[in-house]
């Protein structure tokens, strides 16, 4: 059945440029466990989940894609010290949340542009599988942590492949690629 037009938008973050995928302990069980290599791991994920649907869903007439919404202080903060925060630099003087999207700092509302962008844009047609920032499809990045750009390690095909074959080993559930 044909589903022209659906789209699907991951939500991943800059997080993604901490860490790939590592396909050799995905689970930490033989490496110590570390929150930000995790959060980095998922967050590539995200971005590779996005490839690999969106190369599989082409004919089918379903597109996928993948964004960072910008650096937003959520409730997900609340897992972090006092001194993370601030490492972060994401609070001014008074302890309330900075906002300067020139630097990717957003409120809720700017941060979710990306988004409604992903699911509505003609610019998209015909280019399934990207990684978005700014209501743009955003470029490879050169390795600095932080910094616009999608890490090349979540754009690798082959990666995305190798998490579409575990994931579907894991729940059973496959979409001919």
């Amino acid at each position: 059945m044909r589903q022209d037009g659906a789209r699907v938008v991951a939500a991943s973050s800059r997080g993604h440029q901490i860490a790939g995928v590592d396909f050799d302990d995905i689970d930490f069980d033989r490496r110590p466990y570390d929150k930000w290599a995790a959060y980095g791991q998922s967050k590539t994920a995200n971005v590779l989940f996005a490839r690999a649907l969106g190369r599989r869903g082409e004919a089918a007439g379903v597109r996928a894609w993948s964004l960072h919404p910008g650096q937003i202080l959520t409730d997900l903060a609340r897992h972090l010290s006092a001194e993370e925060i601030a490492g972060f630099d994401a609070l001014d003087a008074e302890g309330k949340p900075i906002v300067d999207p020139a630097r990717g700092m957003k409120t809720p509302d700017q941060g979710a542009a990306t988004a409604l962008w992903c699911a509505t844009s003609p610019l998209l047609e015909g280019r399934g599988g990207a990684y978005c920032e700014d209501c743009d499809i955003a470029e490879i990045s050169r390795g600095e942590l932080g910094r616009k750009g999608v890490a090349p390690w979540a754009v690798d095909d082959g990666a995305a492949e190798q998490l579409w074959a575990l994931s579907s080993r894991w729940t059973g559930c496959d979409i001919a690629g």
